[in-house]
């Protein structure tokens, strides 16, 4: 198994079905799925629509786990848990609100493996700013030789590379420059948020999500602090095209006050 896919959830089985409806058609196929729930009332795996879906992974071939983590600790320590549950290689953090074209998996993987980099992410694009074009805030920076290390911190030049990945400004970019599945290109991030794609042994040597318990239970920012960590010692990139829409509801974190990075970088 090269690949185990882990996806955190909470009260979305709709969305969480959408998602993975988009993992069935997936051309890359030695994958694992993993879940993990932490919906306090009733599990989403009750849900009629993720059970269907659940059973066409599993008719397709996929193992399938199903996990109810609770008391809810906060988002690091729900992704450290699904971390713990991984043995594949390479672990393809998901959210539970994505569309992901049939191609992604296997370009992230293929980038991820010519790289020997710690992560590759696809950002994810809100096709509901599709006619809103921001040229000032799609300033971006290829990688032209092979990904390398690099120290990214809160409030320096290289942080505002985050705007890249506003609203659609990842859709425009890719549109302008004609890219395609077969032409992807990397390029140098701050961080990438949605579907990120790690290297496990490297996330794991930098503590992976261990840090949660410095954190109060309701954060952010634990997937930049992550990613941080793992560029700073192996590298890290974004794909271009990306091929990762968001549908665009509503956060189910609203108290966003402790950011993992400011606090604890």
């Amino acid at each position: 198994m090269q690949l185990d896919i882990l996806i955190p959830t909470y009260s979305r089985p709709a969305a969480l079905a959408v998602t993975l409806t988009s993992l069935c058609a997936q051309t890359f196929r030695d994958f694992r799925v993993i879940i993990s729930d932490q919906t306090e009332s009733e599990s989403v795996f009750e849900s009629g629509e993720v059970q269907a879906v659940l059973r066409v992974l599993q008719a397709h071939g996929h193992e399938v786990q199903t996990h109810r983590h609770l008391p809810r600790r906060g988002m690091a320590e729900q992704r450290q848990f699904l971390l713990d549950q991984a043995i594949a290689p390479y672990i393809l953090y998901l959210d539970d609100d994505l569309i992901l074209e049939p191609w992604v998996v296997d370009r992230l993987l293929h980038l991820i493996q010519t790289e020997g980099c710690g992560f590759v992410g696809s950002a994810v694009i809100g096709l509901s700013f599709r006619e809103d074009v921001r040229p000032w805030q799609q300033q971006v920076e290829f990688w032209e030789g092979s990904v390398a290390p690099e120290v990214v911190h809160p409030g320096t030049l290289q942080w505002q590379r985050y705007q890249l990945h506003n609203a659609a400004n990842l859709w425009h970019v890719q549109q302008q420059l004609h890219l395609t599945p077969d032409q992807v290109r990397k390029y140098r991030v701050a961080w990438v948020s949605g579907c990120v794609l790690y290297d496990r042994p490297k996330l794991q040597s930098v503590g992976g999500f261990q840090f949660w318990e410095a954190l109060p239970s309701q954060h952010c920012g634990e997937d930049v602090l992550a990613q941080l960590r793992v560029m700073a010692k192996y590298g890290g990139c974004g794909m271009m095209p990306s091929g990762v829409y968001h549908q665009e509801l509503p956060t189910t974190i609203r108290d966003r006050k402790v950011d993992a990075p400011q606090v604890l970088l």
